[in-house]
């Protein structure tokens, strides 16, 4: 997961807990923007030819980006399905938290918010310390986040924070599946 800097092993725990098929559209580091849409579209014909018409994003409220999804799925003759769209972000956070969600920082813009916040937990606390300029589900941004247990998953992914670094500009905590014990 090229922004967020998600380990594959935690990916494949999230898609087995999520019990659902999954395509992985592998990109390269750097990756230009011509080589992610020649990657996405030949990855929607291969959705399209498996019978997928629409693709659910969890957009918010950046009419950009909502644009430019809707455009580059049009041309692959597909639709994009937004249910959060326009939701109150701060209500939004809460009601994923008291849902059960639990989530880490995985990558923070140190522009936008401090380097400590790299590897805490998306927490009530956290959600209280966020300067007034940072959304409070960095829909700008400002972090993003990997998701070890909720209503979605079966069971939770047992998580274990590592070391912390800096890399093109973003601050990234690594996490990694918790080994089992003997």
């Amino acid at each position: 997961m090229a922004m967020h800097g998600v380990r594959d092993s935690v990916l494949e725990r999230q898609i087995a807990a999520l019990g659902l098929p999954a395509l992985k559209v592998m990109l390269p580091q750097p990756c230009t923007n011509q080589i992610y849409e020649e990657r996405m579209a030949a990855a929607w014909e291969r959705l399209k030819g498996q019978g997928v018409r629409h693709l659910v994003f969890g957009d918010l409220f950046l009419d950009d980006i909502r644009a430019y999804r809707e455009k580059q799925l049009a041309d692959a003759g597909m639709e994009g399905i937004f249910p959060l769209w326009r939701r109150d972000t701060g209500r939004l956070a809460r009601d994923m938290l008291a849902s059960g969600l639990i989530a880490h920082l995985v990558c923070v813009d140190p522009r936008r918010l401090a380097r400590e916040f790299a590897g805490r937990r998306f927490d009530a606390q956290l959600l209280e310390q966020l300067p007034a300029d940072v959304d409070p589900c960095g829909e700008n941004g400002e972090f993003h986040t990997v998701v070890s247990a909720g209503p979605m998953f079966s069971a939770a992914i047992p998580l274990v924070a590592g070391d912390v670094i800096e890399r093109d500009g973003f601050v990234f905590a690594d996490f990694s599946v918790a080994k089992a014990s003997p």
